[in-house]
């Protein structure tokens, strides 16, 4: 469980353009490997006295806010344009009184099937008789029956 708890905090995220390392102690992490085969930045490090180290830490933990900011403004920026992304290809999906609709048939008990694959997985149609602020409709089936209120995301318009 560690080795992947190490691969997901040492991964690149993309959103925030840090890894979750960095983001939390400052500095990316020194991989156990380049302590055994010495790296510029561990070189680095090593000529160093305790005071420089403890000077140039400190200098990088202050520098840690000001990182989390900019990783914050670059999710923001990365939630946008997926939210952006994604209501350019959803269609909100809206009913007016009086249209014909169709639902889509749920089983009560998801494990069992209703009928087999070649059954339709609409049932109707029904004629809308309310429309509800929330995206509910209150439907009524042709033979009187009411119906709802039901989630607008279970209804396709009917085309006789």
């Amino acid at each position: 469980m560690e080795e992947a708890l190490w691969a997901y905090r040492t991964t690149y995220r993309t959103p925030t353009q840090a890894t979750p390392y960095s983001l939390v102690y400052g500095v990316e992490a020194i991989l156990p490997l380049e302590r055994q085969i010495p790296s510029l930045r561990d070189a680095i490090q090593e000529d160093l006295t305790h005071e420089d180290n403890a000077r140039l830490r400190l200098e990088e933990l202050e520098a840690l806010d000001e990182k989390r900011l900019e990783a914050q403004q670059r999710l923001e920026c990365y939630q946008a344009r997926m939210s952006k992304s994604f209501n350019k290809k959803v269609r909100l999906r809206s009913f007016q009184k009086g249209d014909l609709v169709l639902t889509i048939r749920r089983p009560i008990n998801a494990t069992h099937k209703i009928g087999g694959k070649f059954i339709s997985k609409w049932d109707g149609p029904y004629v809308v008789q309310e429309v509800y602020s929330s995206g509910a409709y209150k439907l009524v089936a042709e033979d009187g029956l009411r119906v709802g209120p039901i989630n607008g995301k279970f209804l396709k318009r009917y085309y006789p």
